[in-house]
């Protein structure tokens, strides 16, 4: 069976790489197909697959401006040819899924959310720009809008992220799916390392992932907070904060990131996410969460409390509640031990076996 994986970029090692990642396992001699690519970036695993990229790739600094380019990247994906293929996986959160798929190839769409840019966060991404910027963004999202539904037409199953995600691809799509929750890399994310006194909080620095309310809220806390990170808000983050005790650590290596999980009193998450790999890669290594209580988090998160406002005085008193209770990092990670790869892998075999069984003829 020849199959073929579509991913929208490759340019770090996210929650989605990490799941494209797990999915390439399956499919060593895979294509991957991408609208641009860094392979520095990506895993050892990654890096052996053939990797062929969109006339994106060719624009200089496109990493740089790429987020601009929306209306454009419906074209770029379409301008994709996929060489002869049994079987197509995207591994989709904007385009992705919208490829051109070869004459009786099955489609099967992981998707890790339905485009955040169109469909319910358009004023988290776009409020913070002019007027006359913002009317120009809201002219280009309804035909965005109509392509994307059509692209659903050529998807024969959606595997959802999380039943967070289930639900959305119902309510935007109107498609049933399967959970097929992403991969925690247990061997690498376990307890170890003295606990030390600080926060931490662990994202990439884009507006729905809504850093700056931990931000405001440790201003007022004496406690530490310890920030990782990067991202275009970047600037703006550090200017928003007021405390000696915040500190930025920009990016880190995995091995990095494991320990400031391992040490942390806690991991504070404030996004409403469509899963987030972060709160589980944080138990797994013994340290409970003090998150948002919408989104995927609310699958995820086994260890720690909740607040229910994406505001200051709400995380405030989140903290002050998690400082009431007590955990033992060892029950902590044995609570998410179900989140592992092999679980990943055995349920995304048995996704595709049950949903799409052509496809898993081999």
């Amino acid at each position: 069976m020849k199959v073929a994986l579509v991913h929208d970029w490759l340019i770090h090692m996210r929650g989605g790489e990490k799941v494209l990642d797990a999915i390439a396992e399956l499919y060593p001699d895979a294509t991957i197909y991408t609208l641009f690519s860094d392979k520095t970036k990506l895993s050892p695993n990654l890096q052996r697959h053939r990797i062929k990229n969109s006339f994106l790739q060719y624009l200089p600094g496109i990493k740089r401006y790429y987020r601009w380019l929306l209306p454009l990247l419906p074209l770029a994906i379409r301008s994709l040819k996929i060489e002869a293929a049994d079987l197509v996986i995207s591994s989709s959160h904007c385009v992705a899924k919208g490829i051109r798929i070869p004459e009786k190839a099955c489609h099967i769409c992981y998707c890790h959310t339905p485009m955040r840019y169109l469909w319910g966060f358009q004023d988290v991404y776009f409020n913070r720009y002019p007027l006359p910027v913002r009317f120009l963004i809201r002219a280009v999202l309804d035909p965005l809008r109509a392509w994307d539904r059509r692209t659903n037409a050529k998807v024969d199953l959606f595997i959802a992220n999380s039943e967070y995600i289930r639900k959305r691809i119902k309510d935007v799509y109107n498609r049933e799916s399967v959970v097929v929750h992403p991969p925690l890399d247990t061997v690498l994310y376990k307890p170890g390392g003295a606990r030390e006194n600080y926060f931490l909080a662990v994202s990439h620095f884009v507006p729905y992932k809504r850093l700056d309310v931990v931000i405001e809220a440790f201003n007022a806390l004496d406690r530490k907070l310890v920030v990782i990170g990067s991202g275009p808000l970047e600037s703006h983050y550090r200017k928003l904060s007021q405390s000696a005790q915040i500190s930025f650590r920009g990016s880190v290596s995995d091995q990095e990131l494991r320990d400031a999980y391992a040490c942390a009193r806690a991991l504070i998450f404030p996004a409403e996410e469509d899963f987030g790999i972060v709160p589980l890669e944080a138990q797994a290594c013994g340290t409970p969460v003090i998150a948002f209580g919408r989104g995927g988090a609310l699958e995820t998160v086994r260890s720690g409390v909740f607040f229910d406002a994406q505001t200051p005085e709400a995380v405030r008193e989140a903290v002050a509640r998690f400082e009431r209770e007590h955990y033992v990092s060892e029950e902590v990670s044995r609570k998410v031990q179900r989140f592992g790869r092999g679980q990943f892998l055995e349920n995304m075999r048995a996704a595709v076996a049950k949903s799409a069984p052509s496809c898993a003829a081999s």
